[in-house]
């Protein structure tokens, strides 16, 4: 029973975690912000390049801002499961990690490609594609929450048109 228990936290916390940095972060911050958009979507950013080997501090606030939801769960997913809670952190770590590898000209394998896509988890080549087009392929783990991501931009871009407006209009 222990070991579901670890497996469900480890799942419940990579879940919740990607929904809360998909939908009240990353998102937000494409319409909104400036951190996530100089980091991954500029000319020559890659996260290896930008992140790792420059230092730079505007990386390190994104990869905080884009953590904290993952460590906002801590308290609640703890007490049900401490192993579950630190596998779901580091598993979580290692995608990160892992999903930036495609400026090294990494290929997924296609078996492993075919297992992720079965389980809508984002493979690096997918994610590439978000640093190309910061309008596609949301969802830093899991690929279905692209399609709601992407209707959720379409709203706050209209919002902020509004905003906008208002905004000249006094």
């Amino acid at each position: 029973m222990e070991v579901l228990n670890t497996a469900l936290i480890t799942l419940l916390l990579l879940l919740v975690g990607d929904f809360i940095s998909t939908f009240f972060y990353h998102v937000p911050e494409h319409v909104f912000g400036k951190f996530h958009t100089l980091v991954h979507h500029g000319k020559n950013r890659s996260f290896l390049h930008y992140a790792l080997l420059t230092k730079n501090p505007w990386a390190l606030i994104n990869g905080w801002l884009g953590t904290l939801p993952y460590f906002i769960l801590v308290p609640w997913f703890w007490s049900s499961s401490p192993l579950g809670t630190l596998l779901g952190l580091l598993l979580g770590e290692l995608h990160v990690v892992w999903r930036h590898v495609s400026p090294l000209k990494w290929k997924t394998p296609a078996l492993l490609e075919r297992i992720c896509n079965l389980l809508c988890i984002t493979t690096p080549e997918r994610h590439w594609r978000h640093h190309q087009d910061a309008t596609v392929a949301y969802g830093d783990i899991f690929t279905f929450y692209d399609q709601p991501a992407q209707a959720w931009l379409k709203v706050l871009l209209l919002l902020k048109r509004k905003l906008s407006q208002r905004k000249h209009l006094t």
